[in-house]
């Protein structure tokens, strides 16, 4: 055992329920955890700005972060409020009571708010009034009310309301996700701010004179312009100077200092670390000139070079990590392909591993010709047995199995073939095996004996190879589609350059601005992009204007698959558009059990499958009532499940077929009649194991499909057959049960009778036409129902979408492209 899990076990054990290995030192995903899922990061940030005091009296910052959390991540709050609190209480006693007092009414107007439909709209005002109306009532406590009191209070809550609105934009940046895009300046902005209101919270801490809220101002300024250049560098400069200013008006020259050192810095980010330091010492030595004491001088270069240290102490492996979690750096973006890259391999590879297996397994239990010889030892084995029993004793035996072994064995099974298929012999046979055996009828007698055990273990030994054959095709299949599957896993984005421009340029031309444009497949049937866009208020763009335009632009009908709107205004809703299916099937469908039944032995299936296909399927099982019904229903059961996972139809059917004879020793059988629609082409695939005719009912023909073979579960192996058609937009196709082909009993040739109603019937209805057939069916039977019926019509349309494509191509956008 483990010497540290023996002496250390509790501490092991806590570390046991974290999400990750904590073995591996993976202190990122570790921070992740702790500090954003356990929320301990929003509480720390609660505790810096419930510190946090700007102009000396004024304090928005905590009201302002506690209502944009409790309107974003409620389930964090109640730690976040008390962590603010214990903060205020340590800058003073009567900050504290305040802070109490802005929480007790932000709850209270959280209770009228709760009614309001759009709560957004509102937060501002709940957090102008929270920070108000604490603010008067203690000013009004102390003494009486000025006309400078009523002003900061006001102004409080002024800087309430605008902080809250940067807060709403700063708060989802924490856990930024998956399509959040590069973030804008005006994100990056609010960012920062949220970081210098943190800053803030440091005020009144030194180290031997040098102010804590200074160093690391400076610290982050020189850690964000190297990781993202001049422009994060002096916008964290000026924003981190500005913040720290109005809380202590001393370090007004402060935000002078920190902008240049930023810009300075990350114009020298190419140096790395010294670069950026030194960009620093200058800026803090230009700035110091103006009029600064010497002991002000000291003190600036103090808390420079403090900030220079902690920045060259911090590892450069630590900083790429970081860059790879602030949104819009390099290092941000290639970390989010590599890890999407990654998962991607690592599953298509584990998935062909798998095809691999199930391969190897297939071929471990294909039956070989050498098992098909076994028959011929069977044989052998069963003449031995009654050559044992008969001829051991006989003075002949010397002459029949020595000397005329051919002749003999050649007999023998002669003998033993007729009697396997007649149990009797011919008189030719008879006369040979008389002349040639002085013992023929006591050796007739035990070869019928030896027979009835040789049958039984020649269909012992049929089952099983059948099941072998069954568990075989079974396990090719599951491969293919896992290898078909991780090939899809490992297809990149394509390169479409030309249908993104025009893709850009035709939303851009009705209004649309495009965060992010991600168009993965163009096939025809199979069109896979992604957008991220940012809606002020959505109203089923997507639907209505996006889709239309897409289906224009790529020349088919394109239509919304996702869509995750963003609950903030002008937040980044993602969407997914895909192709349509370009036929649509509607379906009918009539029964009747026989007798005027509840049960019926048929049953029917009408299904969408994936990879746009639709398959209508009828099983008749074996006879009436309840055990025919169970035998159709399991053998449509089956073939759904078969078919949902990605099998081809042939396998499923011979796989269903090996099922229902393999299970038992009775005789079950049902017919299946399947048609499979190819959605995108209107192509059908009819596969008929003992079933009635179909019929394709067009617009000047009625054509019949029917196939000759067994019902399935009656013999193990057999062929599916297979009949292939086109289909044109308003065919009908018509399928039944052997109780609606058989039904007319008096009728000569049913196959002409069904043609000529099928063409009388007028309606255009699936549904009635189903209804129709069974009516005239049973009207020729007078009224009674001589066996289970069933009839499935359904009918192929091209799919009309509710909105038409919008055709953008004007020469507009056209000149804007080239």
């Amino acid at each position: 055992m483990n010497t540290y899990t023996e002496q250390k076990p509790k501490t092991m054990m806590w570390k046991n329920r974290l999400p990750y290995n904590w073995s591996e030192r993976n202190w990122m995903k570790w921070w992740q955890y702790f500090m954003i899922e356990r929320g301990f990061m929003l509480a720390l940030l609660g505790f810096l700005l419930g510190r946090a005091v700007i102009l000396s009296t004024l304090s928005p910052f905590a009201i302002a972060f506690i209502v944009s959390v409790w309107f974003l991540r409620r389930d964090k709050l109640f730690s976040l409020i008390i962590f603010s609190i214990i903060g205020a209480c340590t800058y003073s006693i009567m900050h504290g009571v305040y802070l109490v007092l802005s929480i007790a009414v932000m709850y209270f107007l959280h209770i009228i708010v709760s009614y309001i439909h759009n709560k957004e709209r509102v937060l501002p005002f709940v957090a102008f009034i929270s920070s108000f109306l604490p603010r008067l009532s203690i000013y009004a406590w102390e003494d009486n009310l000025t006309y400078v009191q009523w002003a900061l209070a006001f102004v409080e809550g002024v800087l309430a309301f605008v902080l809250l609105l940067i807060f709403m934009q700063s708060l989802p940046l924490l856990s930024p996700k998956r399509y959040k895009p590069t973030l804008k300046n005006e994100e990056i902005v609010c960012f920062i701010i949220l970081l210098a209101s943190v800053l803030t919270g440091f005020i009144g801490l030194t180290i031997y004179g040098a102010q804590l809220e200074q160093v690391l101002a400076r610290y982050l300024v020189l850690l964000l312009a190297l990781i993202g250049g001049a422009a994060i560098g002096s916008t964290v400069g000026v924003v981190a100077g500005l913040i720290l200013s109005l809380a202590s008006i001393t370090n007004l020259f402060q935000m002078s200092l920190l902008a240049f050192a930023g810009l300075l810095g990350g114009l020298l980010k190419e140096g790395r670390k010294l670069a950026v330091s030194i960009g620093l010492l200058i800026s803090t030595l230009l700035i110091s000139l103006y009029g600064n004491t010497t002991a002000d001088i000291i003190i600036a270069f103090m808390e420079s070079t403090l900030a220079i240290i902690l920045f060259l102490c911090t590892p450069n492996r630590l900083i790429k990590k970081v860059a790879r979690y602030i949104p819009g750096t390099i290092e941000y973006a290639q970390e989010q392909e590599q890890y999407l890259q990654k998962v991607r391999n690592v599953t298509a590879h584990r998935v062909e591993r798998f095809s691999n297996v199930f391969k190897a397994l297939s071929h471990s239990f294909e039956v070989n010709s050498n098992q098909l010889k076994d028959e011929d030892i069977e044989i052998d084995y069963y003449l031995s047995n009654v050559a044992e029993k008969t001829c051991q004793t006989c003075f002949k035996k010397e002459t029949c199995w020595v000397k005329d072994f051919d002749q003999t064995y050649d007999l023998m099974k002669q003998v033993k073939d007729e009697l396997d298929q007649s149990d009797t012999l011919n008189k030719i046979t008879q006369f040979k095996f008389n002349d040639h055996c002085i013992k023929s009828n006591r050796v007739m007698e035990t070869m019928k004996q030896e027979l009835s055990f040789l049958q039984a273990n020649q269909q012992l030994r049929r089952q099983v190879l059948e099941s072998r054959r069954f568990v075989a095709d079974q396990l090719k299949g599951v491969s293919d589609v896992m290898t078909n599957f991780a090939q899809e896993i490992l297809k990149e984005k394509e390169n479409h350059e030309q249908q993104e421009i025009e893709i850009v340029a035709a939303l851009k031309h009705v209004g649309i601005e495009l965060e992010k444009l991600d168009v993965y497949r163009l096939e025809k049937g199979n069109v896979d992009i992604e957008m991220v866009i940012a809606f002020t208020h959505y109203h089923g763009e997507a639907t209505k204007l996006i889709a239309p335009i897409l289906s224009d632009i790529l020349d088919e009908t394109v239509v919304v698959v996702t869509e995750d709107i963003s609950p903030i205004v002008k937040g980044h809703s993602f969407f997914t558009f895909g192709s349509a299916r370009k036929y649509v099937v509607t379906t009918g469908v009539a029964h009747a059990a026989k007798g005027g039944g509840l049960v019926s032995g048929d049953s029917y299936k009408a299904m969408e499958l994936g990879a746009g296909h639709y398959a209508l399927a009828i099983s008749d099982g074996m006879g009436n009532g309840d055990r025919a019904h169970e035998e159709s229903t399991e053998t449509l059961r089956l073939l759904q499940q078969i078919l949902e996972s990605g099998l081809h139809e042939q396998v499923a059917i011979k796989s269903i077929n090996s099922i229902l004879s393999l299970r038992t020793n009775e005789e079950i059988y049902a017919t299946l009649d399947l048609a499979m629609i190819d959605l995108h082409h209107a192509a059908v695939r009819f596969l008929k194991i003992g079933s009635s005719p179909s019929y394709i009912i067009r617009s000047d023909v009625t054509e019949s499909i029917e196939a000759s073979n067994l019902p399935i579960g009656i013999i193990q192996e057999f062929e599916v057959e297979v009949v292939t058609t086109q289909l044109n937009p308003g065919d009908y196709i018509v399928m039944m049960s052997d109780g609606i082909f058989e039904g007319p009993k008096h009728i000569e040739n049913v196959d002409l009778w069904i043609k000529r109603k099928l063409r009388e019937i007028e309606s255009k209805d699936p549904q009635e036409i189903a209804d129709l057939i069974l009516e005239e069916v049973i009207r020729t039977q007078a009224g009674n129902i001589e066996d289970d019926m069933t009839v499935l019509v359904a009918q192929v349309e091209k799919n009309q979408p509710k909105w038409a494509p919008i055709n953008t191509r004007t020469s507009f956008w056209k000149q804007s492209i080239s």
